[in-house]
């Protein structure tokens, strides 16, 4: 039986007939693909998530800390960092769509007082600074998708990796899992391909040791791993007081967060279930959380996460040989209808299936939680215009910088 052939019968099998086989390409993408996790996903759709025995957590606000402690936990970061113990991960495996921009998000250029700059020459240029102040360079694992890999390391080749030495930047590449449509059926793009999307941030943990990141960062003797996202200017890549704070606690993981600018913005709330770390995405957090406050009216579930997050070595391990839940987005995408026509849909029409980094808090007893302020931790460029654009986000990095200058 050829690969084609093949392929047929297994669309056949599975109820996914109307794709149409005609090419080995097409073959042996459909050959890849886990029905069985295909069905299940699509299963899942209308299962309620239930949030009982919820209460909200508590955060240090490094404010009310004694300056000679935070200044402990802040050597006791840098001594990590200088004996090579540390190692920062990026999210950047999205384009920049949203945005208008053809490409990697972290190509994305944002004119930083008067000079472009990209995202991602922004984080390299912290990394420097780190270099400049413990006098190492820390190794930088940027996860990508299979969409933007190729064009991400070939930018990074073409700006001579922004002055940082090529050995320390490493690529590698998130899963993919197909959309499907409203009926659960496989969606054809405009390539002729089965449409793949990022199986979400979560799924770093299965991908760092799908591409032996985590045997190469033991290797190294990396103790601790900082995992940030491409988009927020303000992220403290390299944050000594929330590593030497969590060393101090000894908790396995930690998280910087901030409190929520309004009840309805769109972040994903830190609270604890049946005494489990949890968040709750801003797509399913129920009203009752939403707007629950305490005797003094500030909002009991208010600890937003800004995907600031810090993993020991073993965490990172324990996550990526444990299996995390799917969270269902429904979304537009184009396609290609059965007549062979491009369709582009006005209303959401597929879901889209994805990992949550913050999943994971869930798989241990505690967890740091060090609370940021929003003015120096979180400058996230989602949306072309508006809050969390460009213009917000450059206008919260500019003083930020001014002040620390």
């Amino acid at each position: 039986m050829s690969k084609i052939e093949e392929a047929r019968e297994l669309l056949e099998k599975n109820g996914q007939a109307h794709i149409k086989v005609n090419n080995e390409e097409l073959a042996e993408q459909i050959l890849k693909l886990d029905f069985n996790k295909i069905k299940t996903l699509y299963s899942r759709l209308n299962k309620k998530i239930k949030f009982e025995n919820v209460e909200p957590v508590k955060a240090i606000n490094p404010d009310k800390l004694p300056r000679e402690q935070i200044e402990e936990y802040k050597q006791i970061g840098e001594d990590i960092i200088k004996q090579k113990k540390f190692a920062v991960a990026i999210m950047a495996g999205g384009q920049g769509t949203r945005l208008g921009h053809h490409g990697p998000k972290g190509t994305f250029k944002v004119k930083i007082n008067n000079t472009d700059k990209y995202l991602f020459e922004i984080i390299i240029e912290k990394l420097l600074k780190a270099k400049k102040e413990y006098n190492v360079y820390i190794p930088c694992y940027i996860m990508t998708s299979s969409e933007n890999n190729s064009e991400t390391v070939r930018f990074f080749e073409e700006n001579n990796f922004f002055g940082y030495p090529k050995e320390y930047l490493k690529c590698f590449i998130q899963e993919d899992l197909p959309l499907l449509d409203e009926d659960g059926k496989l969606i054809l793009g405009e390539d002729k391909k089965i449409k793949l999307a990022s199986e979400g941030n979560g799924g770093i943990f299965c991908s760092m040791k799908k591409n032996k990141i985590i045997a190469e960062m033991k290797r190294k003797n990396i103790e601790w791993i900082f995992i940030g996202a491409v988009d927020n200017l303000l992220a403290k890549y390299v944050d000594t007081l929330l590593l030497g704070l969590t060393v101090s606690q000894n908790t396995k993981i930690a998280t910087r967060t901030v409190i929520k600018s309004n009840p309805c913005e769109k972040v994903g709330v830190i609270c604890k279930q049946n005494n489990k770390i949890k968040v709750v995405e801003y797509t399913e957090i129920p009203e009752e959380m939403r707007t629950a406050v305490n005797e003094d009216g500030e909002m009991l579930f208010g600890e937003s996460h800004i995907m600031c997050n810090l993993f020991n070595i073993k965490a990172l391990e324990i996550a990526s040989t444990n299996k995390m839940k799917y969270h269902a987005a429904h979304k537009k995408t184009n396609y290609i209808d059965n007549n062979n026509r491009l369709v582009i849909p006005k209303k959401e029409n597929c879901y889209k299936f994805e990992k949550f980094i913050f999943d994971s808090f869930e798989l241990f007893d505690d967890i740091t939680i060090l609370r940021g302020k929003r003015a120096e931790d979180f400058a996230p460029i989602k949306n072309s215009e508006g809050q969390d654009s460009p213009e917000t986000a450059i206008k919260l990095y500019e003083a930020y910088i001014t002040k620390k200058a």
